[in-house]
């Protein structure tokens, strides 16, 4: 087991979906990451919050063991998103994102996480992951995350940051965008070409893809009768395959396709509550249960 750095958004959430109405709820990139991969491996969080952050959403990431020394208080507001859910539970349509203390978040990353072999780039500016990047050149392994804002403003920092990553996590609309290609075959191949050794694409319902140089492997959802609030899904689902690869210390081909199902298992619980509050309730054993009723889905 290795101590894997995470280094992303802590934020404030309020959520509309069909199942309700939740207001100034943990949320951001790195918190949802950090607590997906706790289940796995000892997690070291580095992010920026307000002055009002509520003392019990901190204690409450610190509950997963997650250790947040790199968890600064500036003077100001902590970062803010609101998102609705209630027409299509696929696709959040943003209501407002107030990024507060979080606009000029420069990390300050505490001495004894420096030597941490694994490194998740959550998504935040491209220029800043390269510059993190620099840091850490004694990375065994290195992932980072992206959006459609970063695809469209900072696209040929987006494409160095590739080159210099192990994996880069995209859903099927920004691989799709990146890439310029509306096959997902194709983009997945072109990603490759980039210079990751993995290009990981989440689909959501549909399942996810890995690609790399030796091919392409896909991997199904777990299907629910409940989804709650999709919101943190995707960081959770690459919390959960960075988690169990700093877990097993193995960068072979096979456990790769192990962490994709992995992911795929922590994101399924992610979604079945607001916030965080699902990992709350769950202990290993779920985790194993859902991993071999996937691993079933997918083996003869």
């Amino acid at each position: 087991m290795k101590d894997l750095l995470v280094i992303g958004s802590v934020a404030l959430d309020t959520i509309k979906s069909p199942s309700g109405c939740a207001r100034e709820i943990l949320g951001g990139s790195a918190t949802y990451f950090s607590i997906s991969a706790s289940f796995f491996t000892r997690v070291n969080l580095v992010a920026t919050v307000g002055m009002d952050f509520p003392d019990r959403y901190r204690k409450l990431i610190k509950g997963f063991s997650v250790d947040t020394k790199g968890l600064e208080t500036k003077n100001g507001r902590t970062f803010r998103w609101e998102g609705s859910y209630v027409e299509d539970l696929n696709c959040a349509r943003t209501i407002d994102t107030q990024l507060n203390v979080f606009a000029e978040f420069r990390p300050d990353i505490p001495r004894e996480y420096k030597d941490n072999k694994y490194l998740f780039l959550a998504n935040i500016d491209p220029d800043l992951q390269l510059f993190i990047l620099r840091r850490f050149k004694g990375s065994k392994f290195t992932g980072c995350d992206s959006m459609n804002y970063w695809i469209q403003t900072k696209r040929a920092s987006l494409k160095k940051l590739m080159s210099k990553v192990d994996a880069i996590f995209l859903n099927d609309n920004e691989a799709k965008m990146f890439s310029g290609e509306s096959n997902m075959l194709k983009a997945g191949r072109h990603l490759v070409s980039l210079g990751p050794r993995y290009v990981i694409i989440k689909r959501g319902e549909y399942g996810s893809l890995l690609f790399s140089k030796d091919g392409a492997f896909s991997a199904p959802a777990y299907l629910l009768d409940r989804v709650c609030d999709p919101t943190g899904a995707g960081d959770t689902f690459a919390g959960g395959f960075m988690g169990y690869i700093a877990k097993t210390d193995n960068l072979s081909p096979q456990n790769m396709k192990k962490a994709l199902l992995h992911g795929t298992v922590m994101a399924s619980f992610a979604v079945e509550n607001f916030s965080v509050n699902r990992f709350l309730k769950i202990k290993k054993k779920d985790i194993e249960t859902r991993y071999k009723d996937l691993r079933r889905l997918i083996t003869p």
